[in-house]
């Protein structure tokens, strides 16, 4: 099989992990990468680069029959298998051809665990330690391997990745019987360990061997079982609270299989605006200090697709409003729907040197269509401003309908 071959099966059977970030990159004077149909991705870097990445599986030949994938054992179709010489060289012809600037790489499970993260890492080696290729790597490592081998990963890659697939231990019995939970957790364990212990000794000793510095992030899939939002979101928060997550990414099942355990393919869409919500309550666990049981409760555990996160939390807690922008501290205004950090620090920078109307905030930024229903400014709101709660939801509704009305046809049948 030529290489070209091997490129096209292994970049389109990467393409269901969504998990393919570059923050924690830091390299300056980097090029930006041309687009290429044969798994060039693009993301970002820490300093709002954009960059692009070679985004492919080292192998799709798999050991394991997980019911959700497209390369499971039992699925006929074309199977390919880089060696690590041919995937460095691979990256480092696409690098000089200015096509990407690092590489995103995982891989099926060929063999056993140890077998398939040894010629992982040996390709990484060969572009590191031959090749003196300093750009960004995402690596997956493999539940499983030997904590060795995971070691030797994370002294190669700038990122590494542990993918939880499925939220529960019930569907992972259900879907991937192979696959163990505790395995996945160990060796999250294991690289939080790492970076903690990289970061302790680069203090002390200046040359000392890196270990993932950008970073471990994981992915679950959303909507191959019947998990609600609300054990999803209060998964991810344990996660990033117990093994330090940078990210935790969610991907809309796809239906790529037959099965009476999954969704039937022929009445079942993929949930991408379920997918967009969670995607904007991590955002808001991350960096607006709310906890999942705020967001959702026993009674409320899924999220509601008409409204972002932000504004349904609102809608539910208008005891909490309206606030006063001139005094509300940096939490307070954070929780304002239509303040994000960014404008609720520009709030209170700017009013140390006046008193704030409607008018100073529209200048800082902040989205009036949004904030006015909770915010009041020297004690009054917009005048005229329907005050009712039916009257507020409407009106959020409403902004909310045009983007996403076109995805309502994609909801899943568990996002009711």
């Amino acid at each position: 099989m030529t290489i070209a071959k091997k490129l096209e099966i292994l970049t389109d059977a990467a393409k269901y992990d969504v998990a393919c970030t570059s923050s924690g990159g830091d390299r300056s004077g980097g090029r930006l990468g041309k687009t290429m149909p044969a798994g060039c991705c693009h993301s970002f870097a820490a300093d709002g680069r954009c960059i692009s990445l070679l985004k492919v599986l080292m192998t799709n030949v798999c050991c394991y029959d997980c019911r959700y994938c497209v390369n499971r054992s039992s699925n006929d179709l074309p199977r390919a298998m880089f060696t690590p010489r041919e995937l460095a060289d691979l990256t480092m012809d696409f690098y000089r051809r200015n096509y990407i600037e690092g590489l995103f790489l995982s891989s099926s499970v060929v063999r056993d665990p140890d077998y398939t993260t040894e010629r992982m890492a040996d390709a990484l080696a060969i572009l590191r330690e031959e090749y003196g290729f300093s750009g960004y790597i995402h690596a997956k490592a493999i539940p499983g391997a030997d904590p060795a081998l995971t070691q030797r990963l994370g002294r190669l890659a700038d990122r590494l990745s542990v993918n939880i697939e499925l939220p529960s231990s019930r569907s992972l019995a259900l879907l991937a019987p192979d696959k163990a939970r505790d395995d996945i957790f160990r060796p999250m364990e294991q690289i939080r360990d790492g970076i903690l212990a990289y970061k302790a000794d680069k203090v002390k000793y200046r040359h000392t061997p890196s270990f993932a510095p950008a970073g471990q992030s994981t992915q679950m899939i959303v909507g191959a079982s019947d998990e609600t939002d609300r054990h999803i979101l209060k998964l991810s928060e344990e996660m990033y609270r117990t093994y330090g997550l940078k990210r935790v990414f969610f991907s809309a099942y796809v239906p790529v299989a037959e099965s009476p355990l999954l969704p039937s393919p022929l009445d079942f869409k993929p949930p991408l605006l379920r997918e967009h919500r969670l995607y904007q309550s991590d955002w808001l666990l991350r960096f607006y200090h709310f906890r999942a049981d705020e967001l959702l409760t026993p009674d409320r555990p899924n999220l509601d697709l008409r409204l972002d996160p932000k504004c349904n939390w609102a809608m539910n807690h208008l005891e909490e409003f309206p606030v006063e922008v001139n005094t509300a501290d940096y939490r307070t205004l954070l929780r304002v729907p239509g303040i994000g950090p960014i404008g609720a620090r520009r709030i209170l920078a700017a009013r140390r040197w006046r008193s704030l109307d409607y008018d100073s905030l529209k200048k800082l930024g902040i989205v009036l269509k949004r904030a006015q229903y909770f915010v009041t400014c020297g004690g009054r709101m917009t005048p005229g401003l329907r005050t009712r709660p039916e009257g507020i939801l409407r009106a959020l509704t409403a902004l909310e309908a045009p983007a996403i009305a076109p995805q309502y046809e994609q909801m899943s049948l568990f996002s009711s």
